[in-house]
């Protein structure tokens, strides 16, 4: 037989639980994000990179589109502000039209337009994708950048992608890496 201290200890410990779980910020619908004491801002769930690929796949040729395709969590907490890409692999350097940059979010009804600005940081050959408004949660992003050509030189080429939520200070989550690979048109 429990002794009545017992008792009533679990019922305290079992209704502290219970108060503490329920002020978790996956547990309640009014957090917006995770922000921590030092005012940084993190998803609750990050988007995912599902696919990235090219109009054409011809090596130095003009006119083709890189895309990128985002899947924005639905309970990501907080909208999507920020997407960056830095080639990390390729015997070339891709270099992209900035102003040429397209933005839209995949819909059952269609595609919608999204605003954003494209900037580049030549120290490290990133971009950033800026949207303004930022991206809600749930969406699909679609992400296509314009290279001035296409790379000289054959081969596989990677571009790192991170994702940033909205916030003063947005921590980055790594999404992974497009790959495209290019191929040489010679025909003998």
């Amino acid at each position: 037989m429990l002794h009545k201290k017992t008792v009533l200890a679990s019922i305290f410990l079992g209704s502290l639980g219970f108060c503490l779980a329920s002020t978790l910020p996956w547990n309640n619908p009014l957090v917006q994000a995770v922000e921590l004491q030092n005012g940084k801002t993190y998803f609750l769930q990050p988007p995912t990179l599902i696919e990235a690929y090219t109009t054409i796949y011809a090596v130095n040729v003009c006119c083709a589109t890189y895309f990128f395709k985002i899947q924005t969590a639905a309970n990501a907490g907080v909208p999507l502000q920020t997407v960056t890409i830095a080639q990390t692999q390729g015997v070339d350097t891709v270099e992209f039209q900035l102003d040429a940059t397209i933005t839209y979010a995949k819909d059952a009804s269609g595609d919608i337009p999204l605003r954003s600005k494209t900037t580049l940081n030549p120290e490290t050959n990133t971009l950033s994708i800026v949207f303004d408004p930022p991206v809600p949660a749930g969406k699909t992003v679609m992400i296509g950048l314009r290279p001035s050509t296409n790379p000289r030189f054959d081969g596989v080429y990677l571009f790192g992608v991170n994702a940033f939520p909205t916030g003063d200070k947005p921590f980055g989550q790594f999404l992974g890496y497009g790959r495209l690979t290019f191929y040489s048109a010679s025909v003998r």
